[in-house]
């Protein structure tokens, strides 16, 4: 389905060699936010679908994205056979100074395997960069040189080899491997700099996650780790970038200089309890929503219901509201007692049912609202205190609140 919010417009711009590169520029419906720089992995392009789904959900959060062609692939000129790592660099460099000049520098560098490689040698070379993102990034851009199989050797002795990469011919020169082996990638990830988070999935098969965890050793904090659990290398599947996209977004937010509320005169909450929500003006139905001064986050509905799905929606956090609830209720209750309780987990449903359905309910006509909790609870517990547990669950403050009278009171008020 199309991001109503989105629009992608082509550019070019002189690399690191000379020749000019083919990029794009996808942009938010309304002002960015930020601009972020997407470096794509070895021998793929710029259009490549899960950098496309990518960079269209980043734009949903108000992210602008450039991603651009390295020298000799896609639709970027010059000759893949002369490039080498140092090269990589230059370029990402190259499509930093072009948004510097004609929008905005790249707060944010993301790079995806060979990318992620690039992005953390290079991301002192961009000042205004406060966060990187790799996804299956190697720790050693070395680790490239594991896909050249027995023409290695030819490289080494005859200077230059013709390489399947991706079922497709690539000629590899001896510089190449000269270049990226005389990098220090261990020494550019410690004097990083810069917040850090790392993307792999635990099954990648193109690269391991062992280098993950090597990257997360040599940097220093500000750093996280999230797993992709069941993707593949390339993101094939759709949902895998689109979850890229938003935690990105999510976790970017505290790093980058990125104004919280569109409209400065918004009166933003200063207390608990206190919550302020306003349209982002992208999209139909985004909202910002402050929460007691401190914590931010959006409200959106689906693409299904005209969204742009930048955010939770309102059922949604309700639920997670309830949700949340539980879990520290029951984790109190638990610690209280001293009951060997190791982890609660909740899930919940909503949905609306015909009263009529609902032999439990008062309501005899139209419909009622029935939310389903499933509490999991981890831990040697005997089957009487697992009954004490979900009647506790029950006295949780939002579950009573639900369920006990609520009068909101609604009045027009002239200050924003």
């Amino acid at each position: 389905m199309a991001n109503p919010a989105h629009s992608s417009e082509k550019v070019t711009f002189p690399g690191g060699v000379g020749v000019q590169l083919a990029a794009r520029l996808d942009l938010p419906d309304g002002e960015p936010r930020a601009y972020a720089l997407f470096a794509h992995c070895f021998t793929c392009t710029k259009d490549l679908r899960a950098v496309s789904r990518l960079a269209g959900g980043l734009t949903r959060h108000g992210i602008a994205v450039l991603r651009f062609d390295f020298t000799g692939l896609g639709s970027s000129e010059g000759e893949f056979a002369n490039t080498n790592f140092t090269s990589n660099i230059d370029d990402l460099v190259a499509a930093a100074d072009w948004l510097r000049e004609h929008h905005q520098a790249p707060q944010i560098l993301i790079g995806h395997s060979l990318g992620g490689a690039a992005v953390l040698a290079g991301a002192h070379r961009v000042p205004e960069c406060k966060a990187v993102a790799t996804i299956g990034a190697p720790y050693d851009p070395e680790h490239v040189t594991g896909h050249f199989g027995d023409e290695l050797h030819q490289i080494l002795e005859s200077g230059s080899a013709q390489v399947s990469v991706g079922g497709r011919p690539f000629t590899i020169e001896r510089h190449f491997l000269e270049d990226i082996s005389a990098h220090n990638q261990k020494e550019a990830i410690a004097k990083l700099g810069r917040a850090l988070i790392i993307f792999h999935a635990p099954h990648d098969e193109t690269v391991g996650i062992a280098n993950a965890e090597k990257i997360f050793v040599a940097a220093k904090h500000p750093k996280s780790f999230v797993s992709l659990d069941d993707a593949d290398h390339l993101m094939h599947n759709p949902d895998d970038a689109l979850y890229v996209s938003g935690v990105i977004a999510a976790w970017s937010d505290s790093y980058i200089d990125a104004p919280k509320a569109i409209d400065e005169k918004i009166e933003l909450p200063g207390s608990t309890g206190d919550v302020v929500v306003w349209e982002t003006g992208q999209g139909t139905f985004q909202q910002h929503t402050a929460i007691s001064g401190r914590h931010y986050l959006m409200a959106d509905e689906p693409q299904a219901y005209g969204g742009l799905d930048s955010g939770p929606s309102p059922y949604d956090l309700l639920l997670a509201g309830l949700g949340a609830c539980t879990s520290m209720t029951l984790r109190m209750y638990a610690d209280r007692k001293n009951l060997p309780l190791q982890k609660v987990t909740v899930r919940l449903h909503h949905d609306k049912i015909h009263a009529e359905d609902c032999h439990e309910c008062q309501t005899k006509n139209g419909k009622v609202d029935v939310i389903e909790r499933e509490v999991v609870m981890e831990g040697d517990l005997d089957e009487a205190t697992r009954a004490r547990l979900l009647e506790i669950a029950d006295k949780c403050p939002v579950h009573k609140t639900l369920h006990s009278e609520v009068k909101i009171v609604t009045r027009e008020s002239k200050a924003l």
